[in-house]
Order: C-alpha cells, then structure tokens, then sequence
C-alpha cells in the first residue's frame, strides 16, 4: 500500500513551495538597486534622445494626432 500522507501538511507544503516560486521572480523583477534604476533610466534616455535626433523633419506627427 501507499504511505499515508496529512493531507493539510501537504496542502502547505505545496502553498509554500508556490510561494517561494513567487517570490524568487519578484526579487528578479523588482529587487534592484537605486544604482541599477538609475543605470537604466539613464540607458533609456540616451536611446529616446538618439531616436528624438534621428526623426525627420519638424512634423513627426500624425494626421490623426492633430487634436482636430
């Protein structure tokens, strides 16, 4: 026969499993420096500011997004 297992024990067994799953991609996700914000915010703003310098003419708009 099988071995017998309390069943609430592994009901939390398994929850916590999940939440360490959980927890490890939010320390990827948001578990960054102020250095490393900073370091990407800065990246961001030279690639808008090389996209800005690379657009054509003054009327980079759309028709549509004259407001009218």
């Amino acid at each position: 026969m099988g071995e017998v297992v309390n069943l609430g024990r592994a009901r939390k067994a398994k929850a916590r499993a999940e939440a360490q799953t959980t927890a490890a991609a939010n320390r990827a996700a948001f578990g960054r420096t102020k250095a490393q914000k900073l370091r990407d915010e800065a990246a961001r703003d030279r690639l808008n500011a090389a996209l800005d310098g690379a657009r054509r003419g003054e009327d980079h708009r759309r028709p549509s997004d004259s407001g009218e």
